[in-house]
């Protein structure tokens, strides 16, 4: 039940805040005076988009907000049914059309907003009546009624598994026709690469080897002029031996010599050291075939321009290779594939096939009743006892694929209004009156398992004089069994309400104001002899 509601800064409306009470609460007033955002505050409340230029000029943001009470099933078998308040509030930016949401002073979110709306509130208005002539919408009233709705969540997941199945045999196929376009070059390509075999990273490798060999090259000319300075005609280690003896020889004349005699002689076995140092010195490249290098840096080169492309690395040619390997692997091997899907497909449409029965069966189920229930609800609403609401079913396509064709039946209501004749489209018939009827009754039936507030806007347009009267007794029925709120320009209906506010347009200091009041007894009288098109006191 809502308890509370409080607008501030929508539209017209600076502050208002309206207590309802159990039973019927009236909105009253004149055309244009606003009724219509006070039920556009609670849609906005329960998760409806609403733009940011109906926040009111020069305020930053709209806030709604609402007391709920609702039962609470979800505690302790000991307080099943044990009411609460639910607080929602929800801001609306005027800067960026952003809103915010609240649920007991914590951050929420819109879906939250729209899980908790079943519960909270039913809303039917004249924008209801086109709905409702809309063979869509007609089916998917059928389908709120059905007695289990597993068997939609049935048919929605083997519908989304066959189309998974559809998708991807489309996707092998669309491969196939493309690779098969590209076979002869790709066999090129795959022959081509497999003649030469590079291998990732040899191009670099024979270009460095290549580079060693020039080093090798010019190591060996220095290595031979250092031997020949070292061995030449006379050795020069032979030389400095010689040196040596002389200066032993000369030691026996001054002593001083004999330190000169070591010196060449550690020097001369430097110099057979030094010898077979570069004797023994290799240089990198050294027993590689520079002819060799040269042919396949060149066999590496041609295959380049032959395939067409600019590549700056050998990999990429390797990876090319590998590509191309896979894809005629592929195309060789897809066959087994394409049967797999279909396989597949088979099953998931087999799958389909069960759960449109059993959809199918359920919507022939739930038309049966929801007809007998519509026709009782009519008939306490004016029509005649003989009139009668039927389902008629229209097969609609959902699949068509390896298996054939599969179609699921969609309800669109018909009806007879009057015995004799035989049954039409609803939407073709129905005048603005009855149509308000219709959505009474419909909204009837819907409420009765989670009872939330009823919104009523102008549902009994088109309508009057006895009619009037019982659809009065049909909304006071169910206002006995759930809060309702009853926006209406009758006085025979709003003087049933338990509550009546008016909604009013006032201009003050050249500043329109939308406001909402609740009336006293008096006020009531009152406004009832204005609704009739009198003049109140």
């Amino acid at each position: 039940m809502l308890e509370l509601l409080r607008i501030r800064d929508l539209a017209l409306i600076e502050d208002a805040e309206l207590e309802f009470a159990p039973g019927m609460n009236a909105l009253t007033g004149e055309t244009g005076a606003g009724k219509s955002f006070i039920v556009r505050a609670i849609d906005f409340l329960t998760g409806e988009p609403m733009s940011a230029d109906l926040v009111r000029p020069g305020k930053d943001k709209a806030v709604v907000e609402a007391v709920f009470v609702v039962q609470d099933n979800g505690g302790p078998p000991e307080d099943l049914d044990s009411p609460r308040e639910l607080i929602i509030r929800r801001e609306l930016s005027a800067d960026t059309g952003r809103s915010r949401v609240f649920v007991n002073d914590r951050l929420g979110s819109l879906d939250t907003l729209r899980d908790l709306r079943a519960g909270l509130v039913l809303h039917t208005s004249q924008h209801g009546q086109q709905k409702l002539l809309q063979p869509a919408h007609q089916a998917r009233i059928l389908d709120a009624f059905l007695p289990d709705p597993g068997v939609l969540a049935g048919r929605d997941a083997a519908l989304l598994a066959v189309r998974a199945v559809q998708a991807a045999r489309a996707e092998l196929e669309a491969k196939v026709a493309d690779l098969s376009r590209q076979r002869e070059f790709l066999e090129f390509q795959r022959s081509e690469i497999a003649k030469v075999a590079p291998q990732p990273g040899e191009e670099d490798e024979l270009l460095a080897r290549k580079a060693g060999l020039k080093d090798h090259e010019r190591l060996e000319e220095a290595r031979g002029h250092a031997l020949e300075s070292l061995l030449g005609e006379v050795p020069l280690a032979a030389q400095v031996g010689e040196l040596s003896r002389c200066l032993a020889q000369l030691t026996a004349f001054d002593p001083a010599f004999g330190q000169d005699k070591d010196v060449a002689e550690d020097f001369r076995h430097q110099l057979a050291n030094l010898e077979a140092r570069i004797r023994r010195l290799a240089a990198k490249g050294e027993g590689d075939d520079i002819e060799a290098i040269e042919a396949r840096l060149f066999e590496l080169a041609k295959l380049k321009r032959k395939l067409g492309k600019g590549f700056n690395d050998i990999s990429e040619i390797v990876d090319l290779g590998r590509h191309a390997e896979e894809n005629l692997s592929f195309l060789d091997s897809c066959a087994l594939d394409a049967k797999r899907l279909e396989r597949e497909e088979a099953l998931a449409a087999q799958a389909l096939s069960q759960a449109l029965d059993a959809l199918n069966a359920a919507r022939a189920a739930a038309a049966e009743d929801l007809s007998a229930r519509l026709g009782r609800e009519l008939s306490g609403l004016g029509f005649s006892e003989h009139a009668r609401v039927e389902f008629a079913f229209e097969p609609v396509e959902v699949y068509s694929g390896l298996t054939g064709v599969l179609s699921e039946q969609r309800g669109r209501l018909f009806w007879v209004p009057n015995p004799g004749q035989p049954p039409r489209p609803l939407d073709k018939i129905a005048s603005g009156g009855e149509l308000s009827r219709f959505l009474l009754a419909l909204a009837s039936l819907q409420a009765e398992s989670a009872q939330p507030t009823l919104i009523f806007d102008e549902v009994d347009a088109g309508i009057g004089g006895h009619t009037l009267i019982r659809v009065g007794e049909r909304l006071l029925s169910l206002a006995g069994k759930q809060q309702m709120i009853l926006i209406t320009h009758w006085p025979q209906l709003a003087r049933l309400a338990k509550r009546h506010f008016l909604v009013r347009k006032d201009v003050i200091d050249g500043l329109t104001f939308t406001g909402c009041v609740r009336l006293g007894q008096a006020e009531i009288e009152a406004e009832l002899v204005r609704m009739s098109g009198g003049e109140s006191a």
